[in-house]
């Protein structure tokens, strides 16, 4: 009578100790569908910084020779630009590569590009400063999205 209850004690055991097993193998499956899902958005964020950057960097050219040509609205959107390029620029590499400031730059990321955007759309008729507007809306959008998947600590 003692073996068979000391039988049906490890057999309980071993029962449990494979459903332990089992629901650990799921959650690390999970961690890696996270880790996977959190590295898309990741790349997609970065890949909208970039792609600012060279709209904003193109951009920051058209306004001067927008100067030169004696329009001196551009002034202000130049400068937008160039600085809007920049920190695109930074967030792009730092985001790119899963940095610990990924957060904190794209949160000055989506900043710059909100008061870039808003810029350039003042000159609504200008495809240059249409399409610098886009992508910096779209960066925006990129950048908020991938703040809100970021853990909270």
């Amino acid at each position: 009578m003692r073996t068979l209850k000391f039988v049906s004690m490890g057999l309980v055991a071993f029962a449990l100790f494979g459903l332990m097993a089992f629901a650990q193998q799921g959650q690390t499956q999970e961690k890696k569908v996270d880790h996977m899902e959190h590295n898309a958005i990741m790349q997609e964020c970065a890949k909208a910084c970039s792609d600012c950057q060279r709209a904003c960097d193109l951009c920051a050219t058209h306004c001067a020779h927008m100067l030169h040509e004696g329009k001196k609205e551009h002034l202000t959107t130049l400068a937008t630009c160039r600085d809007c390029a920049t920190v695109c620029s930074a967030a792009a590499q730092i985001v790119a590569r899963g940095g610990p400031f990924a957060g904190i730059i794209c949160e000055s990321c989506a900043m710059a590009c909100g008061q870039c955007a808003t810029a350039c759309e003042a000159f609504p008729d200008d495809e240059h400063m249409k399409s610098c507007a886009e992508e910096c809306r779209k960066c925006e959008k990129a950048c908020k999205a991938m703040i809100k998947h970021m853990p909270s600590k």
